[in-house]
């Protein structure tokens, strides 16, 4: 058994780092979705009369 320890943790730490990497590729999260994309629509009727 003490033999099986080092390829054990070796094969624990292939398996943590392939679900690590599976993590990152399949993440939903899209920042770029939540970003503002200019003034909003109380901006406009605030400043309605004045030049932009």
């Amino acid at each position: 058994m003490l033999v099986m320890q080092p390829l054990l943790r070796r094969l624990t730490e292939i398996v943590i780092h392939w679900h690590r990497l599976l993590d990152l590729a399949c993440n939903p999260y899209r920042p770029e979705l939540h970003y503002m994309r200019g003034r909003g629509p109380k901006w406009r009727a605030k400043h309605q009369g004045s030049a932009i």
